[in-house]
Formats: C-alpha cells, structure tokens, sequence
C-alpha cells in the first residue's frame, strides 16, 4: 500500500475515478485542490521528470485548445510560470509518493510504480466530462 498525495481538480470526474481505482488498490489517498496549491517552479517541476515539454500540459486547457499557447515555443521556466499562473494548465493529476512525483494518469506505469488493481472501466488521464459544468 502506498501513500498517494493526489493534486486534483476537484470536481474533475476523471480525477475522481482516479482516485477511486488507487482507493480500490489498496493505496491511501490523500486528495489535495491543484488548484489553491502555491506552486514555485521548483515544487512544480519534479512531477514531469524526463516527460517532453508538450505532455506537462492539461490539452484540455481552453489556453492550449485554441492554440493561444504555442507549445513548440515555450521554455520550461516559461511552462512553469504559465502553470503557476493557471493551474489549469497543468496536467493532472499530480501524484507524489515520498519523494517520487508523477504528472498524469498513465495506469501502465503507474502499476509498475505502486500496483494497480486491473478495472474493467478504462481510467487513463484523458479528460471527461466534469461533475461541475467548466471547461478544463
């Protein structure tokens, strides 16, 4: 079993089927609102590891739909303060384990990571439909 600090979006319905598939693994999850988080570019950073650029960012965003943000042009420290300014921004979930971060829901390697109980709903990181109406 692992301890599990769970950035989310609350109301995100992806998120919360998220979390329901870490809960029924076995794993404690301790859910926290990405969004009134005080991020720094030095808290923010560890959760995408080696992870391109690109697959830092929520492509749900409004800001990334409508190709207001070009993402074949934005540095990492620019990508870093954008998130901070808009959390939407970032993919999510974020996960941290001890010292361990993740960003996104990626079941494969998240087994290989902690464990996950095999589910015959497909849960991944692709946004659905939010509980709340909003759009990211």
């Amino acid at each position: 079993m692992a301890y599990v600090i769970f950035y989310e979006k609350p109301g995100c319905a992806g998120n919360a089927q998220q979390k329901a598939l870490l809960r029924a693994s076995g794993h404690e999850v301790e859910a926290r609102n990405l969004l009134n988080e005080s991020w720094s570019p030095s808290s923010l950073r560890p959760y995408f590891g080696s992870k391109p650029l690109p697959e830092w960012f929520n492509a749900a965003s409004p800001r990334i739909k409508s190709g207001e943000i070009d993402l074949e042009k934005v540095t990492p420290q620019e990508a870093l303060v954008m998130m901070m300014l808009d959390p939407l921004l970032i993919r999510r979930p974020l996960m941290r384990i001890g010292d361990h971060c993740e960003a996104g829901f990626d079941p494969k390697a998240i087994d290989r990571w902690i464990g996950l109980k095999q589910s015959a709903n497909m849960v991944g990181d692709a946004c659905v439909r939010s509980i709340a109406d909003d759009a990211a």
